[in-house]
């Protein structure tokens, strides 16, 4: 059973997850809440099971630990279950989907987006053809109420009832799917200048998370956050909207603008006694209630859903109330700290095609590969505290950063060939 390779496949797994060497032999109890996730996915993948059932295995991954997991999967010779949000993740791994809609399970051949069109395609032939036989059928009505009384007529009249009796139209059950809508609009035009960040630092803990940054926004830009650290995205998003101070280093927004934060932690915005109405409304500029549940609408909250106590929300209730806000600011410039956490694949197609939708500017960090490929234009990611910056889409930044790591090994291959000569 390979027990001598048990071990080193272990650390590999690790290793591929994201969890450092140093940590292999700490305990459990040690470890935070994302290390002990990777951990426990580690241990479903080890020992080549014949079968893999996996929940959601993305969740609490970063982006490098997920295309980890892509390739492992992909590689992977044996049957694999998944349940994922992931549109990319499906896309890459799935040869095919189980469809679970309209109360029962249909299986397709193909990724995400085969299944997507093709089940999309085959909803709106049967729609089609319903509609042909409507007007088909109302064709033979109007004739046999015209004729059916006249003898010259009628068997031809009886006849067309015989052909109206056989015509069945197909059963189009409502689909359980509910997309919200999502569409955010700036209440002001942005100008040139939008943000200038000089010489930022920041130290938590002992370790400095942020060291000497400086960057600017200008009104083009929508950037993603990326890189396995995610303090540091989080710390910066937190000294943006003025929620924590930096120790050395200042920023400066541009007077145009207006900002709303989407924190990765919301905890704190509904611990209180709000029904969902209130809690938008002071959000609001406009307060009649019927425009703010024009909001709430938007985001799937129906009619007595409004008087729900925010501190009774599950995750993703409290996400799209949080959407709900950005939407209701009519904010120019938005920060979203992981915004798809807790959210389910119509929500997160929702907000993929609203943020790509959006005219304002966009700083983001987002696990979710679709949505950071197809939105952003501008890729930041902060590596041992400092930035490297570039005016990429996401895939162009992977693809030239993995060559900037074959050639670094490059390099030290030859650097250690001449130590030996």
């Amino acid at each position: 059973m390979n027990g001598w390779e048990a071990e080193s496949d272990a650390a590999n797994l690790l290793n591929g997850l994201g969890i450092e060497t140093d940590l292999h032999y700490k305990y459990m109890s040690e470890l935070n809440g994302s290390e002990k996730v990777k951990v426990l996915l580690a241990q479903a993948l080890f020992g080549n099971p014949d079968i893999l059932l996996l929940d959601e295995p993305t969740n609490h991954l970063d982006l490098d630990a997920i295309a980890w997991l892509e390739e492992f999967l992909i590689n992977f010779e044996n049957t694999v279950i998944v349940v994922s949000h992931d549109r990319y993740f499906l896309n890459k791994v799935c040869t095919h989907i189980a469809d679970i809609d309209y109360g029962k399970i249909q299986l397709y051949a193909g990724n995400y987006d085969f299944w997507y069109e093709s089940s999309q395609l085959m909803v709106k032939q049967m729609k089609e053809a319903n509609r042909k036989k409507e007007e088909k059928m109302k064709e033979l009505q109007e004739f046999i109420q015209r004729f059916s009384a006249n003898a010259s007529k009628s068997k031809q009249a009886t006849s067309r009832k015989r052909a109206l009796e056989k015509i069945e139209l197909d059963d189009i059950k409502p689909s359980s799917r509910k997309y919200p809508y999502i569409d955010f609009r700036p209440a002001r035009e942005i100008g040139n200048e939008v943000l200038s960040v000089n010489n930022l630092s920041k130290t938590i803990d002992g370790v400095k998370i942020l060291d000497n940054i400086s960057f600017t926004l200008t009104r083009e830009d929508k950037v993603a956050l990326v890189g396995p650290n995610e303090m540091a995205k989080t710390i910066l998003f937190k000294i943006l909207a003025g929620e924590m101070e930096p120790d050395e280093g200042d920023y400066k927004w541009g007077l145009t603008t207006s900002q709303c934060y989407f924190p990765k932690d919301n905890t704190a915005e509904f611990d209180n006694n709000d029904t969902i109405v209130d809690w938008l409304t002071q959000y609001s500029p406009e307060k009649e209630a019927t425009y703010v549940r024009g909001f709430l609408g938007r985001m799937l909250f129906a009619g007595e859903d409004g008087v729900k106590k925010v501190r009774v929300l599950s995750g993703g209730e409290k996400v799209r109330c949080m959407l709900s806000k950005l939407m209701i600011s009519g904010a120019n410039v938005l920060m979203l700290d992981e915004p798809t956490d807790h959210l389910d694949m119509e929500s997160i197609t929702a907000l993929n095609n609203g943020l790509v939708k959006f005219q304002g500017v966009l700083i983001f960090s987002s696990r979710d590969h679709q949505i950071v490929e197809t939105t952003a234009n501008r890729i930041i990611e902060i590596v041992n505290g400092q930035l490297i910056d570039k005016i990429t889409t996401y895939d162009e930044y992977l693809a030239s950063d993995e060559m900037a790591r074959k050639r670094q090994v490059f390099t030290l291959t030859e650097e250690q060939v001449e130590e030996n000569e």
